[in-house]
């Protein structure tokens, strides 16, 4: 997984640059004060380029991001230095084995990385690091793809052009959904062209990310040894998931 978001790390801000970060931060900090959590320290399992993170930083957090992708981190501890915020801390680390040798006041995990955990055991791996760091009655919030509102509406092909003042992308996402296994396979085939260089240089490379749709009964299932479910919400909204939903978010507290 660490190779496959190393070959766009370099594009990933361009790629997510309409993704209003301080609002999702906004709804989740409320998820939060919700759960007795209005400052301290969060533990971020899944930081990528340091977007949420900054955001977190932004309204008093400290935050410790993790990622699996080296240059995922380097961009997020170059985010860090370029905007002094002391608050940031990032390093490598698999969210399934990261072990820190401290206590969290929370552990979120933010972007659906949970549905990069295809199997089972690696589900309960990462709400096993998530309930390392934190003590009882702690909060692991996370937000996925919800089962019912992928299968009542599948995913499709889609073609994202996007440019900025270095580069012009064009991606397609072509996916494969396979019911059985609760898994869509995205297959990815994306075209740069760089700017103000001779010749206009255009690279190309193809790129495959699996992720897994999950139902909140498995949810529950797979996290009964470490936690109990707490509430779970369409993305950005405090109702129940539906069959509209494609994203859900859930709470859950620590045994």
């Amino acid at each position: 997984m660490s190779k496959v978001f190393d070959v766009y790390a370099e594009y990933y801000d361009l790629l997510y640059q309409d993704k209003c970060y301080k609002q999702e931060v906004d709804y989740v900090s409320g998820l939060l004060e919700d759960n007795g959590v209005k400052s301290g320290a969060i533990l971020e399992l899944g930081s990528g380029t340091g977007k949420h993170a900054e955001e977190f930083a932004k309204i008093g957090f400290n935050m410790h991001g993790v990622d699996l992708s080296p240059i995922m981190v380097k961009k997020a501890n170059q985010r860090k230095k370029d905007n002094f915020i002391s608050q940031l801390q990032f390093e490598i680390g698999d969210v399934r084995s990261y072990r820190a040798d401290k206590k969290f006041d929370a552990v979120i995990s933010l972007f659906h990385v949970m549905s990069y955990q295809i199997k089972n055991e690696d589900i309960v791996a990462m709400f096993e690091t998530a309930a390392h760091h934190l003590k009882t009655g702690g909060v692991f919030i996370f937000d996925y793809w919800y089962g019912p509102g992928v299968l009542t509406s599948p995913p499709e092909v889609r073609i994202k052009r996007l440019e900025n003042k270095n580069i012009e992308m064009l991606r397609l996402a072509e996916p494969t959904l396979y019911v059985n296994d609760n898994i869509v396979d995205v297959n990815y085939s994306v075209q740069v062209k760089r700017k103000l260089t001779e010749g206009d240089a255009i690279t190309e490379f193809k790129e495959q990310h699996k992720m897994r749709y999950l139902f909140v009964p498995e949810l529950i299932q797979l996290c009964q040894e470490y936690f109990v479910l707490k509430e779970s919400f369409s993305w950005l909204r405090k109702t129940s998931p539906d069959l509209s939903d494609w994203l859900a978010v859930s709470v859950f507290i620590k045994k």
